[in-house]
């Protein structure tokens, strides 16, 4: 069946290929089936490439299609799987990457992955001319040009379900829960868990302020008549979640327990947002490519997609909602 070309093509772009690095996050699947059905929508041929710019490095890639994307919406991790490169560091790295590729006759690559991915698809497209796109796709919502990235709103679900389960816990056991979720040097994840799960106070990496106050808030929740507190902790702050635990046991000998979520919140099932977003930019990604587009971030503001460099994606820094940090002093009384 003949291409439906309902997208310009200028660029004669016949083949892409797609990869997925660094840690994973729920929706790259659901980007992964934007990317290939977009493609073959319009008559283009898509690399997957395995195990990410590791994969890429050693020539491990094959030609998927339509159905090879197949009832993979719903699932968590990718099916691309994902690895961390030393070698992609490497100059020498990078060009025999750019080798395969220009040996498999892709004409641009698209990179799902966070600021670590972005940089090695910089560097390819700087050393060697290779068309790159990049999607967001990481749980810390840290990168600059996009309102929200793929992976992110799963991960505060998943971290939200825990605070409840924990928050009856203490409840019962009237215990102080200092609970630390993910989001490496950012407070996004932080911030809205704390915001939805009611939290007595949260710690965010924006504002490493000293965890000396905490004491006078725990006291005051007592003398409230609270018989137990949830402590949300970025894993990005100083001194973590065992840090602001020792302080409150420390200054109020109340009994303290916490709880580091880790991993589990870079698992499961993406919610429909997650899915939403990953397959509009995904879709976008083919078309940026199409349209001569390069060493760009394909990102969603303000609910209109834009293309920002890839090196501003890390270079400027992307705030927490301020806004939505007073609301949570405000309701935390």
């Amino acid at each position: 069946m003949a291409p439906v070309l309902d997208h310009p093509n200028p660029r004669g772009v016949r083949r892409v290929a797609v990869l997925t690095s660094g840690g994973d996050a729920p929706g790259m699947n659901a980007a992964i089936r934007a990317v290939v059905r977009t493609a073959t929508h319009h008559g283009i041929e898509v690399v997957g490439v395995r195990r990410g710019f590791s994969g890429l490095h050693r020539g491990d890639m094959r030609l998927i299609g339509a159905r090879d994307v197949a009832n993979i919406i719903q699932r968590g991790g990718t099916i691309l799987l994902t690895a961390r490169s030393h070698t992609w560091r490497t100059p020498e790295g990078r060009a025999r990457g750019a080798q395969y590729l220009r040996d498999w006759g892709v004409d641009g690559l698209i990179v799902i992955g966070g600021d670590g991915s972005f940089h090695g698809g910089h560097f390819l497209q700087q050393e060697h001319g290779i068309p790159v796109v990049g999607l967001p796709g990481t749980i810390d919502n840290d990168l600059y040009g996009t309102d929200h990235t793929i992976g992110y709103f799963t991960a505060v679900e998943t971290a939200l379900d825990a605070v409840d389960k924990l928050r009856d816990t203490g409840a019962s056991h009237e215990r102080i829960f200092v609970i630390e979720v993910m989001g490496r040097h950012a407070g996004h994840i932080a911030l809205d868990v704390a915001v939805a799960g009611g939290a007595e106070e949260v710690f965010i990496p924006e504002d490493p302020k000293p965890v000396d106050g905490i004491v006078e808030i725990v006291q005051e929740s007592v003398s409230k008549g609270k018989a137990s507190s949830i402590i949300i902790v970025a894993e990005g702050f100083p001194g973590g979640a065992l840090g602001v635990a020792q302080a409150i046991e420390a200054g109020t000998g109340l009994e303290t327990r916490v709880s580091i979520l880790g991993h589990i919140q870079r698992g499961g099932t993406p919610v429909s947002s997650d899915r939403v977003l990953a397959s509009r930019l995904g879709e976008a990604a083919v078309y940026a490519l199409m349209d001569g587009h390069s060493d760009v971030m394909v990102g969603r503001q303000n609910g209109e997609i834009g293309f920002t460099p890839l090196p501003e994606t890390w270079e400027k820094r992307k705030d927490v909602n301020r806004d939505l940090y007073r609301c949570a002093k405000t309701l935390s009384v």
